[in-house]
């Protein structure tokens, strides 16, 4: 049975809220018994809204939680007995959110979506986005999804095909669900360790503001890139990871930096243009390395696959004798499932860090880094 709004140790009473012949799914709707680490929820849409799982738990409780899912997850996936704490990063509370996607119901108010339920919750503004975003659930509507967004440079951004209110207040631009600017500039800039990065509105960015930078730190340390390194950057989005790696690898070195999407693949032209030692190849991953488009070998590959996992890459990344392997993970299960096959391809794990990226939900950022099997 898996109970939503529970906490470990605690009375409850609960409801059913799905039934199949595996499992049971319930939502607590009375506490008995409190755990310590249960506080008042300081969103009034807590447990009404699905946007958020742990808005009932305190700071440090949810990082236990966090702890213990990617515990568990790696012992029971890969067999792995690792003692994985969680770190934070601030802030760990409200405010936090740079991109919120919102749904719109039929009257035109915004919200969002109630859990495993496509009806809409509508809310006056949401606690964890940043307060700097447009707020959307201000405004009425015509349609929907409509995607807020604010960059770490203060630029405001619209993802939508819907008419925009003009009571929204200043806009940096408007950019349809298809990616074409619709209004003023598709572009945002985002800073990181005090390098600029160029960014479509409708692409990919890390939504905590420390996300990037503390990402950037443990890959670099996990890779330990040395001058004249040749490496690979494998789910490279706009090149966050690739800029960073370039520098170290130096003018002797080679990165490459691989991206399917077409918008990130862009970006990453612009973000890596400085760097002649940088190449960007828009290709599925797996595609790129089973036709040899990336080389027979590298020292180090750092991969960031999404959520789904890097599945039938790792084979034959594990096979170009990498030194250092660092794989970047939004998914512990996913996560897991990779290492394990990593490990039969002739690799350990070294080390595995976990970071709390997206406070008052269940997601966790994990960087695992794995090295040659010392036979």
């Amino acid at each position: 049975m898996f109970v939503r709004h529970a906490l470990p140790g605690e009375r409850v009473r609960i409801a059913i809220t799905e039934r199949t012949k595996r499992f049971l799914r319930a939502d607590a709707v009375e506490v008995l018994e409190a755990a310590p680490d249960r506080v008042t929820p300081p969103c009034p849409f807590a447990g009404t809204c699905g946007g958020c799982d742990f808005q009932h738990v305190s700071p440090e409780g949810q990082r236990r939680l966090l702890g213990q899912v990617v515990r568990e997850q790696l012992q029971r996936l890969a067999g792995l007995e690792w003692d994985v704490e969680v770190e934070a990063v601030q802030p760990e509370g409200l405010g936090w959110r740079t991109r919120v996607t919102y749904a719109v119901d039929e009257s035109g108010r915004a919200g969002l979506r109630r859990h495993r339920d496509h009806a809409v919750v509508p809310i006056d503004r949401c606690r964890i986005a940043h307060p700097d975003a447009p707020p959307v659930p201000a405004a009425r509507w015509d349609g929907g999804p409509v995607e807020s967004v604010i960059s770490s440079t203060g630029e405001r951004v619209l993802v939508t095909d819907a008419e925009v209110p003009g009571d929204l207040g200043p806009v940096h631009g408007v950019v349809g669900r298809d990616g074409e600017v619709r209004a003023g500039s598709g572009t945002l800039h985002e800073t990181v360790h005090g390098r600029t990065f160029h960014v479509s509105g409708s692409g990919f960015w890390q939504v905590h503001p420390r996300a990037a930078e503390t990402l950037v730190d443990a890959v670099l340390v996990g890779a330990q890139v040395q001058p004249g390194d040749r490496v690979l950057d494998l789910y490279a989005g706009a090149g966050l990871f690739s800029a960073f790696l370039a520098e170290a690898a130096g003018p002797r070195g080679e990165v490459v930096s691989v991206e399917g999407a077409r918008s990130g693949h862009e970006d990453a032209r612009v973000n890596l243009a400085e760097f002649e030692q940088a190449t960007v190849q828009r290709a599925p991953v797996e595609k790129a390395l089973a036709r040899g488009w990336l080389g027979g070998s590298a020292d180090v590959v750092v991969l960031d696959p999404p959520r789904a996992g890097a599945k039938n890459a790792v084979a034959p990344i594990a096979a170009l004798g990498a030194r250092t392997v660092v794989y970047v993970a939004c998914d512990p299960a996913a996560l897991a499932r990779d290492l394990k096959t990593f490990i039969e391809h002739g690799y350990d794990v070294r080390s595995v860090r976990a970071f709390a990226l997206f406070p008052m939900t269940h997601h966790v950022e994990c960087v695992a880094v794995l090295a040659p099997a010392e036979r």
